[in-house]
């Protein structure tokens, strides 16, 4: 799509964005007719993921930043102010360094795990996502509008990998959540984005591996999508004029494709993972052909996800108290 796109004009910041779903939002946004500055922290893949952006058709400015590193990201969003004018209309807040460590680490409990996990995972993530929020939201109530991205994952719903990547997830939604609150009143919305699996570089890298995330990735490779659905996802909402009415929600990137009417890049449907059929396919792979017969579109009710997740232990009014302890 030439520069004339939905977002022509637009000024936009990805980080993480040398590859991955970071570049594949990038793409997208390029696509759209957007000047899009990219992060990422290894200035060679950076410049090749930027070269690829700019084919696009949009203007695509490459930074080297570490999101972990406030003065990094400090320098990134006032080169931003200064570059346009003080403009920036959207902020996808995408960096995560965590993959490695999560593999390294499947299976071992935390007490087994390095306490470094910890700062692998949510370093470059929650706490970065946490910086560019800050920087980026200062432009953007001064100017009394624009999109915060940051993308989450439905590990902040329930166990997955291990404890620190459950826990900075929840964290990201919280912290959605939280910004948007404070941000309603400059009309600037706060949104997190759940993706479901991507074929991103080092998961299809994965695939061919050995191990119990290799297998799980290779049984789910059917249920994937692509990077860029994620992309057309911030498309979508950056567009949107009623923007303000998702601000502070979890959005899933199947659910963002039936409300706005469009597929993946390769033309296929995004998988719709909280269809019933598609969860009970996850959970019992073998009985797949008995749940085929559900149709898609029946889906789990988010006030099911939402009571699934609860944290409060609901007391019956006839259930007795529990004995306090005998004293020694």
């Amino acid at each position: 799509m030439a520069a004339g796109g939905p977002l022509s004009g637009c000024v936009c910041v990805v980080t993480g964005a040398s590859q991955g779903l970071g570049k594949g939002i990038a793409l997208q946004l390029a696509a759209a007719g957007a000047t899009v500055y990219v992060t990422g922290r290894r200035a060679e893949a950076l410049a090749r993921a930027a070269a690829e952006v700019s084919s696009r058709g949009g203007r695509c400015v490459a930074v080297v930043c570490d999101s972990s590193q406030d003065e990094q990201v400090a320098a990134l969003l006032e080169r931003v102010r200064q570059e346009q004018g003080g403009r920036l209309d959207v902020l996808v807040s995408c960096a995560f360094s965590g993959v490695e460590a999560i593999v390294a680490q499947q299976g071992r409990p935390f007490w087994e795990s390095p306490a470094t996990l910890w700062d692998d995972i949510n370093n470059v993530g929650l706490r970065g996502h946490y910086l560019s929020l800050r920087h980026a939201a200062r432009l953007m109530v001064s100017a009394g509008h624009g999109l915060l991205v940051v993308v989450s994952s439905p590990g902040g719903l329930g166990y997955m990998f291990n404890v620190p990547y459950g826990v900075g997830k929840a964290a990201c939604d919280r912290l959605v959540a939280d910004c948007a609150h404070e941000l309603h009143a400059y009309g600037v919305a706060c949104v997190a984005l759940w993706p479901g699996m991507v074929r991103t570089e080092k998961v299809l890298k994965e695939q061919h591996g050995t191990g119990p995330m290799a297998e799980k990735i290779q049984v789910m490779m059917g249920m994937s999508e692509t990077p860029e659905a994620s992309g057309k996802c911030v498309v979508a909402l950056a567009a949107d004029p009623h923007i303000m009415a998702h601000s502070g929600k979890v959005l899933l990137t199947p659910d963002l494709a039936r409300h706005y009417g469009f597929q993946d890049v390769d033309g296929k449907p995004i998988f719709n993972y909280m269809a019933v059929r598609n969860v009970l396919t996850m959970l019992k792979p073998q009985l797949s052909r008995f749940f085929r017969l559900i149709p898609e579109c029946l889906t789990v009710p988010k006030w099911v996800i939402a009571l699934y997740a609860s944290k409060f232990r609901a007391y019956s009014a006839l259930e007795p108290a529990p004995l306090p302890k005998k004293q020694d």
